[in-house]
């Protein structure tokens, strides 16, 4: 039997999701910004709680200085591109508000879930998901920290992709699930207790968009944006030059240029798919459809952009935070779809 309606906050609930959603969103920008200045590595250590404060004295940066300079990635890149401690600071800065944001994420959802938990605000139904999605992002920090760790050695000079992408798949399927679970509490509201189903459709659509942001990910590891600044050819041919000399599988999962490749035009693939999903589910809520059309449009226009501008910092994010949104889109209307199911 669900809970007397009368003794939940299906509304509140849905608020608070929707909002630790939002701060979600935010965090792929900052982890955007993180990834594009090569901030990552800047930090060595994981400390979940001391690492919270930034160095407080000129001893303390410099002490932090010295074990970035143990890194493949100093001794390799940016300590014979001149790094000093100035520029130190900056990218010590958008790893440590990376790591900020995460910890205030992680408060931002257990404290409000352990307030509606004591008042009995939460309906039935619905604790062990909302405690699954509380490990969900401690989970993600953990992916964080081995990311991380994959690129602090002398061999390295940047994390491993694949880890990356673990990391980035993280933080969209956690994003998928916060605004699943709002949506079922804002329907919860209006008195309908059946849950959204997931669709046929959804699988089939959701598997090809998440091989698109998994090669997203690795275009990002890779810094394979930028092995083309043109549009719609590469190298002047549409299908660029490549190493296979270990094979399609590993030129397909390690090779810049193919995966930059793959990236850009698995996409219309997706646009395909993502065209399907919108036309059914024009008919239960034309907005699902339209911010569908919105995203996904708007993901086209500033992957080209990002491309041909050679990767400029704030198009690039602004690519990633779209996507985002889009994975939220693409949430929206498969939920409608499960509460026609």
């Amino acid at each position: 039997m669900v809970a007397n309606l009368n003794n939940t906050r299906p509304i509140a609930l849905a608020n608070w999701l929707f909002a630790v959603a939002v701060m979600v969103i935010v965090m792929v920008a900052v982890g955007g910004i993180t990834r594009l200045t090569e901030s990552g590595l800047s930090i060595t250590e994981w400390k979940p709680l001391t690492g919270a404060i930034p160095p407080l004295s000129e001893t303390a940066w410099q002490a932090e200085f010295d074990l970035y300079k143990a890194t493949g990635e100093y001794k390799n890149v940016t300590g014979p591109a001149g790094m000093d401690l100035a520029a130190f600071k900056f990218i010590y800065f958008w790893e440590w508000f990376h790591r900020l944001w995460g910890r205030l994420i992680g408060l931002a959802f257990a404290l409000p879930l352990a307030w509606f938990w004591v008042r009995g605000a939460i309906p039935q139904g619905y604790k062990l998901r909302l405690v699954g999605l509380l490990a969900l992002g401690g989970l993600q920090g953990v992916f964080g920290w081995f990311m991380v760790k994959s690129g602090l050695n002398e061999t390295m000079t940047d994390v491993s992709h694949f880890m990356l992408s673990l990391h980035f798949m993280t933080a969209m399927i956690t994003l998928a699930a916060l605004v699943w679970t709002a949506l079922d509490f804002r329907q919860l509201a209006t008195g309908h207790a059946a849950k959204a189903r997931w669709t046929t459709t959804a699988s089939w659509v959701g598997a090809l968009l998440f091989i698109q942001l998994v090669l997203a990910a690795w275009v990002a590891g890779l810094n394979a944006g930028l092995a083309s600044d043109s549009w719609p050819l590469m190298q002047g041919r549409f299908i660029p030059e490549f190493d296979a000399s270990r094979g399609l599988f590993y030129a397909m999962t390690h090779d810049p240029y193919l995966v930059h490749w793959l990236h850009r035009w698995w996409a219309w693939v997706v646009v395909a798919a993502l065209i399907v999903m919108a036309r059914k589910v024009r008919s239960i809520d034309r907005r699902a459809s339209k911010a569908i059309h919105s995203a996904f449009g708007t993901q086209i226009l500033l992957g080209i952009a990002t491309v041909m501008t050679g990767v400029a910092l704030w198009l690039a994010v602004a690519h990633q935070v779209v996507g985002a949104l889009l994975v939220a889109s693409f949430t929206w209307a498969a939920h409608l779809l499960g509460r026609k199911a």
